[in-house]
């Protein structure tokens, strides 16, 4: 918007506030993808992990994750033990899919440790 309106008031040095402009714009979606983090949620059920075992699987989504297309079930993972621990995490593998394929395909990795 501000560049717009810069642009208007000098027709000379157009080129030179475009690409000023240009540059600050693409710095700041640059930012904004490689600054965010990769995020994870922790659920500690019953007295949290015993055993040390960990289940691991992958859940897909569509268009940065708003269609789910294949989830996991996290009690169905733990199978019969009644205390664990679930950690739901997009890792850097995860971002990255994601980033390659526009948001089109967003995974994330459900661990659950018994």
């Amino acid at each position: 918007m501000v560049c717009m309106v810069l642009l208007s008031f000098s027709r000379k040095s157009n080129t030179r506030l475009m690409k000023r402009c240009l540059f600050r714009f693409s710095t700041g979606v640059a930012l904004m993808f490689f600054l965010s983090s990769c995020y994870t949620y922790t659920v500690t059920v019953g007295k949290g992990p015993q055993s040390g075992v960990e289940v691991k699987k992958m859940n897909h989504y569509l268009l940065y994750g708003l269609a789910p297309v294949g989830i996991s079930n996290p009690s169905q993972m733990a199978g019969d033990a009644k205390d664990y621990e679930v950690v739901i995490q997009h890792t850097f593998v995860d971002g990255l899919i994601a980033a390659i394929t526009l948001g089109i395909y967003t995974p994330t990795t459900t661990i659950v440790k018994k």
